[in-house]
């Protein structure tokens, strides 16, 4: 029976059952500048800048979630608590082995680590946890518009280095196996009222700067260090990946915003079909592991 065929039945937990998987990929660290040949090296490079804040992020996330794991009374939600820590301590671990070939080669890498770790470091020690909680789910709903590009979009690593192309489909697979986790937690502990939707909904707003006030700097200092920033080929083909006909960035403009619908709930986007024609292949990596 496949996991996805048996469903959680509550009053405050709506979807699958996420699993901890111990799942190691032995990446290449040699072919991390190049390790997406056919999308080019800047859109490698733009993946890499992603990896670099996943580790510090999972663990923030662990915290927010752990902040709040008393005020949890949903025995469905309680376990779905416990494998969303499990989860995200995997998906740091492999990001750390990730972000280590990438430190090796670009220089303002581990610097930008750093810089993350201190701003997380300043959120949790100046606001109070549901603020941390806030930013979770906020930056969960940009984790789970990745992996669904991820999951619709097959064509989106062909061709790319297997072992890279596989941490990220596997990555995208649980976290949307988990993403309503966090945000069920927020409803659990803040609620559905006014006060509540207003600090969400800010929460995604000052995300959002932030990540791409971050991220953008950093991902062109990559591509600077690689000697691609005027590489006009270079650029097309991230463009065809981010926004053109493969569009990993396109197709979920729409999907961001509705975050901001008072009534918004993760699993409004249902894309559990596309896990269905994932999950072989997770259950391979599953088998793998070591």
């Amino acid at each position: 029976m496949g996991i996805l065929t048996k469903f959680i039945k509550s009053a405050v937990y709506h979807e699958p059952l996420p699993i901890r998987r111990d799942v190691r990929f032995n990446l290449p660290a040699e072919r991390i500048a190049d390790w997406h040949t056919p999308a080019g090296p800047i859109f490698t490079a733009l993946l890499n800048t992603f990896s670099i804040v996943l580790p510090i992020g999972e663990r923030f996330f662990i915290d927010a979630v752990r902040a709040h794991r008393d005020l949890v009374q949903d025995p469905e939600l309680q376990k779905a608590v416990t494998a969303f820590i499990g989860q995200e301590a995997m998906h740091g671990r492999e990001h750390e082995e990730y972000n280590n070939a990438l430190f090796a080669r670009s220089p303002i890498a581990p610097k930008f680590e750093a810089l993350v770790l201190d701003i997380f470091g300043l959120i949790k020690q100046h606001l109070p946890a549901y603020f941390w909680l806030s930013g979770t789910i906020a930056l969960e709903h940009f984790t789970a518009l990745l992996a669904d590009s991820v999951l619709r979009t097959p064509e989106l690593f062909d061709g790319a280095e297997q072992h890279y192309a596989n941490i990220w489909r596997w990555h995208a697979y649980e976290e949307t196996e988990h993403k309503a986790v966090a945000f069920d937690v927020w409803n659990t502990a803040m609620g559905q009222g006014p006060y509540a939707y207003t600090i969400r909904s800010f929460g995604l707003v000052i995300a959002t700067i932030v990540f791409w006030g971050l991220v953008i700097p950093v991902f062109l200092n990559i591509v600077k260090g690689e000697g691609k920033l005027s590489d006009i080929s270079s650029w097309k083909k991230a463009y065809r990946y981010t926004f053109g006909d493969i569009g990993a960035l396109r197709k979920q403009l729409g999907n961001y915003i509705d975050y901001f619908r008072p009534n918004f709930h993760p699993w409004d986007h249902d894309n559990r079909e596309y896990m269905q024609q994932m999950e072989q292949l997770i259950y391979q990596l599953s088998e793998k592991k070591q």
